[in-house]
């Protein structure tokens, strides 16, 4: 039997791959965008429709995420008063892609699809986004309730505001929301 205290730096070694091994469990797809789609509408998603990012549209995007959004246009899925989006925001230096649901107004659903960060994998968990639920937009811009943050986890966590903010934002410039222009 191999004894850690007899071999130098086997005890540094395993408590690193420990680490690496949690570190990388937490990366990765949770659900395929297409499977959160089929969840959201029941096993048939509409057809895609496209929102383009200018004009106000895009100085508002701009304003909600403190940078411009990184496409010309935002596909999306909608039936009723709901849509479904599918938006990727930067944590600390990956995109974290995210499910979005709003229904006449108001967050439905928020869930990350895919990881990609070495931290701040918490915010996937129920736990974190399910204070999303029922949430709205208070001066166009700002969430109606206080998000709790997760200690260790801060670009994710706003990462995710963000996101949940612009497609509230989105919905409402849609034909599914109840005051579309």
């Amino acid at each position: 039997m191999v004894n850690a205290h007899h071999i130098p730096g086997l005890t540094a070694l395993l408590i690193a791959l420990l680490c690496s091994c949690s570190t990388l469990q937490a990366r990765g797809t949770y659900q395929e965008p297409e499977e959160f789609l089929r969840e959201v509408f029941s096993g048939a998603p509409p057809q895609p429709e496209t929102l383009w990012l200018k004009g106000d549209v895009k100085e508002a995007v701009t304003a909600i995420l403190g940078h411009r959004y990184n496409a010309l246009r935002i596909r999306y899925w909608g039936k009723d008063r709901r849509t479904a989006w599918i938006l990727e925001e930067i944590g600390k230096d990956q995109p974290i892609t995210t499910g979005i649901v709003v229904n006449a107004g108001k967050l439905e659903t928020v869930r990350v699809l895919v990881f990609r960060e070495s931290r701040g994998w918490e915010v996937r968990h129920p736990f974190f986004t399910d204070q999303f639920s029922g949430a709205g937009l208070a001066d166009g811009q700002r969430l109606d309730r206080n998000i709790d943050g997760i200690s260790g986890a801060t670009l994710s966590v706003r990462a995710l505001e963000n996101l949940a903010r612009l497609a509230l934002f989105l919905h409402s410039r849609t034909d599914y929301a109840d005051d579309s222009p």
